[in-house]
């Protein structure tokens, strides 16, 4: 039985990767999505009954889209699979803000979603 050339293999690799990789547009809009979360003072997120500070929240945030990979491949599908709810327990995530208004997440990031550039045909 023959074995399959090394470089072949690395090839196939290479191609695989390259299929499931983020577009620069949405991986920057997904991004300046988390960037968002992290940059709101006074604001908590809250996840599964508990309440995080923005910083552990982006950090958490990052954390679920490395580990969703390439199932996360627009802004849509970062909400979508990352950003709305649990993974764990299904409960929603919420922001609530300094001023004691709180939002689910889902709800912030499509509307922070809205603002950010279109992309250019």
């Amino acid at each position: 039985m023959k074995s399959i050339p090394l470089w072949f293999l690395a090839l196939i690799s290479l191609a695989v990767g390259t299929a499931y990789a983020q577009d620069p547009a949405e991986a920057a809009k997904i991004h300046q999505l988390i960037a968002a979360v992290e940059t709101l003072e006074g604001a908590q997120f809250i996840r599964n009954e508990r309440a995080y500070d923005a910083k552990a929240a982006a950090d958490h945030l990052r954390l679920k889209l490395k580990t969703a990979g390439s199932r996360v491949k627009t802004a849509d599908d970062f909400i979508r699979l990352c950003g709305s709810r649990s993974s764990l327990s299904g409960e929603k995530y919420r922001i609530r803000f300094a001023d004691g208004t709180t939002v689910d997440s889902e709800v912030f990031f499509r509307n922070r979603l809205k603002t950010l550039p279109a992309d250019k045909p």
